[in-house]
C-alpha cells in the first residue's frame, strides 16, 4: 500500500503561535489532521506536521511525504545521517537545531518505507494548498 502524505507548517510571526497540517491519500481513502503550539517557529510545525502523518500510520507502508519546506527534505535526505555520526551536531560543530524533533522523526524512519519529495508552496499544488489550509486554520482555531 502507498500512502500520499502531503504536509505544511504555518506561525504567526517567527517565533508565535504556529499551526501544522497534514492531508493523506491511500487506497481512495483521505484523512486530514491538524494541531497548533502556542510558542513555536515555522521549522518545528514543519517538521512535526511530518512527524503526526507518519505516526498516524496503523502498519508499515510504502510513503511518500510532499513538504514544501527545504528544511525538511534537504534535513531527512542529506543532514541527518551526518547530523547522528558527528553527535547531533552540524558541519559547523553547533547543536543541531530543533534536534528533539529530528530524533522523534528519525525514530519513525525505519518503520516504514519513505520517500521525501519538494513542492513549491503556495504555487497552485492542490494537495500542498490543503495542508496549508489545515496548518494556518488550526492557528485560527486556538
Amino acid at each position: 500500500m502507498t500512502v500520499k502524505i502531503y504536509t505544511d507548517g504555518a506561525c504567526r510571526g517567527n517565533p508565535g503561535p504556529g499551526g501544522w497540517g497534514v492531508y493523506m491519500r491511500w487506497n481512495g481513502h483521505e484523512k486530514d489532521l491538524s494541531g497548533h503550539e502556542d510558542h513555536t517557529t515555522n521549522n518545528r510545525m514543519e517538521l512535526t506536521a511530518v512527524i503526526r502523518g507518519i505516526a498516524a500510520l496503523t502498519k508499515r507502508s510504502h510513503v511518500e511525504i510532499y513538504t514544501d519546506s527545504k528544511y525538511v527534505q534537504q534535513g531527512v535526505t542529506e543532514w541527518l545521517a551526518g547530523w547522528k555520526a558527528r553527535g547531533w551536531r552540524t558541519a559547523a560543530k553547533k547543536p543541531v537545531k530543533n534536534q528533539d524533533l529530528w530524533q522523534e522523526l528519525d525514530a519513525l524512519l525505519p518503520h516504514h518505507d519513505i520517500s521525501f519529495h519538494w513542492v513549491k508552496g503556495h504555487n497552485g499544488h492542490p494537495e500542498n494548498d490543503r495542508a496549508d489550509r489545515l496548518a494556518t486554520g488550526a492557528i485560527q482555531k486556538k
